[in-house]
């Protein structure tokens, strides 16, 4: 083997190394959502502190994509897709490391909600999840399969999350209006579902970031969102 077919090979090794770190960043972050979400809709408590444990590790885990993605730029100087490919993976990492701190945040908040007999389902909040969970999952796919047409599809649905979020505000905000005494446990829930929007929102980043590196262009269309929750007016329900 020459000397330039073992600098491209090594090269190669590189960036596949890259994509397998991403991949296993992208696992880490859909078991903290699995087990926030657990927390929140089951009342597990033990789901909720092994989702907030896990949340070092993806920091850490941020911290050597990075470091990986300097090293690289500094001593290989790509070009071209090489060149999208690791600022991409810088990027992705950023939004990663956010998801798993959404979580996170949803576990903490399971833990205070638990302590609360609520009136109500949890089967919209537990809908919304799911969905999250779908398209985290779509999100992960696209970067270990760099393909563009499943990160479209995630970019596509981000607005059927959006929707449910809407649905939840509105029903929550109700319940409020309706007894003080659900205001403690509705305003978790409604950081919760915003965490869950939020979640969502990085994933169809991540998603954008997938196309852009795979076919070097952004997605053309109009990204759809739908949040109009800081629009939304709740009125008591007629007796």
């Amino acid at each position: 083997m020459s000397g330039a077919e073992h600098i491209v090979k090594s090269f190669e090794a590189e960036l596949k190394k890259l994509v397998d770190l991403l991949v296993q960043m992208g696992g880490m972050v859909e078991s903290q959502l699995v087990l926030a979400t657990t927390a929140v809709v089951d009342r597990d408590s033990r789901a909720a502190t092994q989702a907030v444990e896990g949340d070092p590790q993806v920091d850490a885990m941020e911290s050597t994509i990075e470091q990986h993605c300097i090293r690289m730029l500094a001593l290989r100087q790509p070009m071209a897709v090489d060149l999208r490919l690791i600022v991409s993976a810088l990027k992705t990492a950023t939004d990663m490391e956010r998801i798993g701190d959404y979580a996170a945040n949803v576990a903490k908040r399971s833990v205070v909600l638990a302590q609360f007999s609520l009136p109500f389902s949890l089967s919209g909040i537990g809908s919304m999840a799911r969905q999250v969970q779908i398209n985290l999952k779509l999100t992960v796919d696209a970067i270990s399969e760099s393909d563009a047409e499943k990160a479209i599809t995630v970019w596509r649905t981000d607005q059927a999350i959006d929707d449910l979020y809407n649905t939840i505000f509105r029903e929550l905000i109700t319940y409020m209006m309706e007894d003080p005494r659900n205001i403690t446990p509705c305003t978790h829930l409604l950081f919760i579902a915003k965490n869950l929007e939020r979640i969502g929102d990085h994933c169809t980043n991540i998603a954008e970031t997938v196309h852009f590196a795979v076919r070097g262009e952004n997605i053309q269309d109009a990204r759809p969102k739908s949040d109009n929750s800081p629009y939304a007016v709740v009125r008591p329900r007629e007796s």
